[in-house]
């Protein structure tokens, strides 16, 4: 992806190779061919107020102008203004820092307004340093940097996490540890009564960090325990301990017992049904953390703080390093009763000896929906972190979403419910013409068929609107070997296969077999 960053001072070094720049305070320039614009402007440095705050103005008509000029298909990356520099001569005289209000309130409203505008606060990385760390005046003076090029490289960690937050691309489980984590003291020793949480310190540090966690997991980050304990005990202080904010129904799963975190790590992957590249594991013991990382080490493992008062700090790291997004779907904020749900599938499975009748029993239904403003942004967040199953892992925002719909693609989402709950949306497929560009499904709902009865509905949608033939591929990764041999078994041709394994198939729909089972419920709308 090409970038062009439009910019008032000197901010090559704080962007990764390849981006391209405008010049100072220059909008003469919007290059048609850049896939993604940055709007970067940050307060002049300087004394008259009065050309201060009519500069801030100017800026804002600038944005506004070349706001207008950009397509909507064109994700557009907005930073917000601080005030690095400031010598208040009076105390009432707030005139640049209202209008540094004014200016970034109109970027909040261009982000509301315009569904490719994402706004990054900037605040949130310059307020990490020192006021007096913020310039440093020799480069202002030399060669125009507004910001100290010492920040740079943690700027461009920073930009990468953003962007990914954006993408909505985050980690997708939290693993916790009990015994000083959630709770001070050891349970085994100090009984359901004695651990210490809520009322005095270190009680109310540990409250305040459940309370955090609660909160975490409404936006959509699965809640898992890895501790060593007697599940009995944890039970009955889960129970009977009335300051605990997190309890038992908080947990998508937990594994309770005396056998090395790190095979157990590995059961709550398979039981989870996600990747342990997924995981962020907590837990106060150094011993503990240092074994997850030598032998899980696609694991993320945090330092866990030493004092409990440390942990409001530990938190926003923690969230800022693996968790932030940008926004938050609807099927992110039902995570974890989508995963408990899961987990009663399993258990219903075993009562079956024979799998069709386990399937009808699940009443599964499914729905196909066209892409809208309503399912882009879940739409989007699948071909960011679907690996799996995923036969191309192409990735895409909400902005390619709304350019490909414009440029004529048929592209759908499938949402997922059966006896157990709602799946939610949990799959897509993209049509470019007639070759499936992207077909994809949520690891969560696999091992039931209905990755092949989405397809084959969607193909014999295609065959009802007059499409003959579809053409496909599969573009190995190294998550999704899975789905190589996908499209043999639902009865495409292979057309050619390259020598890094990627694969070329066609279907001639007259002749397919499109039929699905009646274990599924389908319906389009």
């Amino acid at each position: 992806m090409s970038y062009f960053v439009f910019r008032n001072n000197t901010v090559e070094s704080f962007f990764p190779k390849g981006y391209v720049f405008s010049g100072y305070d220059d909008i003469s320039v919007i290059p048609e061919n850049a896939s993604a614009y940055v709007w970067f402007y940050q307060a002049t440095l300087g004394f008259d107020q009065s050309a201060l705050e009519n500069t801030l103005r100017g800026y804002r008509e600038k944005f506004s102008f070349v706001l207008g000029r950009i397509g909507p298909d064109k994700p557009f990356y907005v930073l917000t203004m601080e005030e690095l520099y400031a010598v208040p001569f009076t105390e009432d005289d707030k005139r640049v820092r209202r209008a540094i209000g004014e200016y970034n309130d109109c970027l909040w409203d261009a982000g509301r307004t315009h569904t490719n505008v994402k706004v990054l606060d900037f605040s949130a990385f310059i307020r990490r340093y020192p006021n007096d760390e913020a310039v440093d005046w020799k480069f202002y003076f030399v060669s125009q940097m507004g910001i100290n090029p010492r920040l740079a490289k943690d700027f461009r960690v920073w930009w990468d996490r953003k962007l990914e937050s954006v993408a909505l691309k985050r980690k997708k489980c939290l693993v916790l540890d009990l015994d000083n984590t959630l709770w001070g003291g050891v349970l085994g020793e100090d009984g359901v009564s004695g651990i210490r949480i809520g009322g005095d310190y270190p009680g109310k540090a540990f409250r305040f960090f459940q309370e955090a966690l609660l909160e975490l997991s409404r936006t959509g980050v699965i809640l898992a325990v890895c501790s060593k304990n007697n599940e009995a005990d944890v039970l009955e202080a889960w129970g009977k301990n009335p300051y605990l904010v997190l309890r038992k129904e908080h947990f998508s799963a937990y594994r309770i017992n005396w056998t090395d975190k790190a095979s157990n790590l590995r059961e709550l992957a398979e039981e989870l049904n996600i990747g342990l590249d997924s995981f962020v594991f907590v837990d106060d013991n150094p011993a503990e953390r240092e074994i997850v990382r030598q032998m899980l080490p696609m694991v993320s493992v945090p330092e866990f703080p030493r004092q409990p008062y440390e942990l409001p700090l530990f938190f926003k790291k923690m969230v800022e390093d693996y968790f932030t997004v940008y926004t938050v779907t609807e099927e992110d904020r039902k995570k974890t009763e989508q995963y408990k749900a899961n987990a009663a599938r399993v258990r219903a499975q075993q009562a079956f000896t024979d799998f069709g009748s386990y399937l009808e029993s699940l009443d599964i239904r499914m729905s196909l929906e066209e892409a809208d403003d309503f399912n882009i942004p879940r739409i989007a967040q699948m071909t960011q972190k679907t690996n799996q199953f995923n036969l191309t892992t192409r990735r895409y925002t909400d902005s390619d979403i709304r350019r490909f719909l414009s440029e004529g693609w048929k592209i759908w989402c499938l949402r997922v419910s059966d006896r157990f709950g709602d799946s939610g949306i949990t799959g897509c497929i993209f049509f470019d013409g007639t070759t499936i560009d992207t077909f994809l499904l949520s690891c969560r709902i696999l091992g039931k068929g209905i990755e092949t009865a989405f397809l084959k509905y969607a193909l014999a949608l295609l065959r009802e609107q007059g499409v003959v033939s579809v053409e496909a591929c599969y573009v190995p990764t190294a998550k999704n070997s899975q789905v190589s041999g996908f499209y043999e078994r639902c009865g495409f041709s292979l057309k050619a296969e390259e020598p890094g394994g990627a694969k070329r198939y066609s279907l001639a729909l007259q002749d397919a077999d499109l039929k699905t089972d009646k274990y599924y419920h389908i319906t389009s709308r």
